[in-house]
């Protein structure tokens, strides 16, 4: 592999992994809504 392809899998797959660990954190950071739709006793 030439070293100007490498240099361009290595920048793409460093983005895609930052996107993706970002949006994750996001998620995770979000708190969820609670379910009030419990029939009452």
């Amino acid at each position: 592999m030439k070293t100007s392809a490498l240099i361009t899998m290595l920048v793409a797959w460093g983005y895609m992994t930052f996107f993706m660990l970002r949006f994750l954190i996001k998620v995770i950071r979000t708190p969820q809504e609670k379910d009030d739709t419990k029939p009452e006793e």
